[in-house]
């Protein structure tokens, strides 16, 4: 590749990596924002809910905007929401704020997500495999040191500061961005308002909203419960009004003719429901440590942030060093041995979690962050490979779509998971009853159904 097309991987790579980046400092900073608004554990947990909610929604959004306005525009654009957003949260005067901002914010970030791909495989034509694989980097690579970069900047300074490190990353991205991305090719005005209108319908305004709303209103129910103790009519009403607009949901996808959630793709291809609800559940076991063990060192513990981001950075290092080697593994035996031995470090790291007493040595979580982190490196390729190996070649785009569907409800669904079972704060009973139910989940995916062949995988051409 030339100096030309590096310049553009880093700038593309910068942006994209600010979604994971931010993602998974936060795990760390939940405990002072806590503490600085007054907070109990379910309600801060709505900065993680927030952040993935409106991801799950804005990526699949603004990558059919872009169509229409153009790739480098969105990204620009994203740069500067980003921007705006992460100097204000810094400044936030409550949590209401905070949540306000942390919505933008990853609405800015998934603007990039949505389009950093797709610039590079346009517009790097030579050795697409080496710099999509760079971009991999990026995004793995600050998910890996989120958590420790976070402790780092809170022992510095406090959680302020994980919002405002965005300003100069995304800074810089922009100025290299303005400089180094393409022009689009010319868009067709649809300057007639049918045109519009079909145009609008495309994104699917309604399904978006049924999606939200409906999730939001669970969620809600569930949360309420969980703070109160009790299910008070008001909570029941609004998990059961949640169930009802995602019934609704399913219904108004099945008509519509280009859906945001395509259901006619899972009743014809019923394999990909099993992978998908794989993906979901590894995303379950994995999140639920990842956002979870952070607050229980620090809140039960006692472990200053940047400790705790020293032990989490076991976790993201792992992760790394097994992605290498899994996609090796997938090649040779498939991809129905490898999710199993992923799922069976999760049963064991699970089992090892309730093994760890009120005064066990903080050394002890290593090993057991480190057959998460194991685990969802061998994940990461595994499950892409199965996915790949359930769908034909004309659905792949739709496939990918959902499968990021599902990894978004893995996330927010540990945080759900995390929220009831701690309430207002964090206990070692509660770490124990995790580790419970994480083995419970484990050992149901080391047993599953078939959603791999076991063979070597047969990856559709793109």
């Amino acid at each position: 590749m030339g100096t030309r097309s590096w310049m553009l991987l880093i700038a593309v790579g910068l942006g994209v990596m600010l979604n994971p980046l931010n993602s998974s400092m936060v795990s760390v900073a939940m405990p002072s924002i806590q503490q600085t608004f007054g907070l109990d554990f379910t309600t801060v947990s709505w900065i993680i809910f927030a952040f993935y909610l409106s991801s799950a929604a804005a990526q699949p959004i603004m990558g059919k905007i872009s169509d229409g306005i153009g790739r480098r525009r969105i990204f620009l654009i994203g740069l500067a929401v980003s921007i705006i957003a992460s100097f204000a949260a810094a400044l936030s005067p409550d949590f209401a704020w905070l949540i306000g901002l942390r919505i933008l914010q990853s609405i800015g970030t998934s603007m990039m997500i949505a389009v950093g791909m797709a610039i590079v495989r346009v517009h790097i034509t030579e050795k697409q495999g080496s710099a999509l694989a760079v971009l991999s980097v990026f995004l793995s690579g600050a998910a890996a040191i989120g958590p420790f970069a976070g402790g780092l900047l809170i022992h510095a300074w406090d959680w302020r500061a994980v919002f405002m490190v965005n300003v100069p990353v995304a800074g810089a991205a922009l100025l290299l961005a303005w400089r180094v991305l393409p022009q689009d090719a010319p868009q067709a005005k649809p300057d007639a308002y049918p045109l519009r209108w079909a145009w609008l319908k495309r994104i699917d305004p309604i399904g978006i909203l049924l999606f939200l709303s409906g999730l939001t209103m669970l969620m809600l129910g569930l949360l309420t419960s969980a703070s109160s103790g009790r299910i008070s009519v008001g909570s029941a009403g609004l998990g059961l009004a949640g169930i009802g607009l995602l019934v609704f949901l399913v219904r108004h996808e099945w008509r519509h003719t280009s859906p945001f959630i395509p259901v006619r793709v899972f009743v014809r291809y019923p394999a990909l429901i099993r992978v998908n609800l794989e993906f979901l559940g590894v995303n379950i076991l994995f999140y639920s440590i990842f956002f979870g063990l952070p607050s229980y060192l620090q809140q039960v513990r006692g472990v200053n942030e940047l400790y705790t981001g020293w032990l989490m950075l076991s976790l993201g290092l792992c992760s790394l060093l097994a992605a290498p080697f899994a996609g090796r593994w997938v090649d040779r035996f498939g991809s129905r041995p490898v999710i199993r031995a992923s799922a069976l470090l999760m049963a064991l790291a699970s089992l090892g979690l309730l093994g760890i007493g009120p005064h066990s040595s903080l050394l002890g979580f290593i090993p057991i962050l480190a057959a998460f982190g194991l685990a969802n490196g061998l994940n990461g390729v595994a499950m892409q490979a199965a996915l790949f190996e359930h769908s034909p070649v004309e659905i792949v785009g739709v496939a990918s779509g959902l499968f990021n569907t599902s990894r978004y409800l893995g996330t927010i669904l540990s945080s759900l998971l995390l929220a009831v079972l701690m309430g207002g704060t964090f206990t070692h009973e509660g770490l124990g009853w995790l580790g419970f139910i994480l083995l419970l989940i484990a050992l149901r995916l080391t047993w599953t159904g078939k959603s791999g062949n076991g063979r070597k995988s047969r990856l559709p051409n793109p």
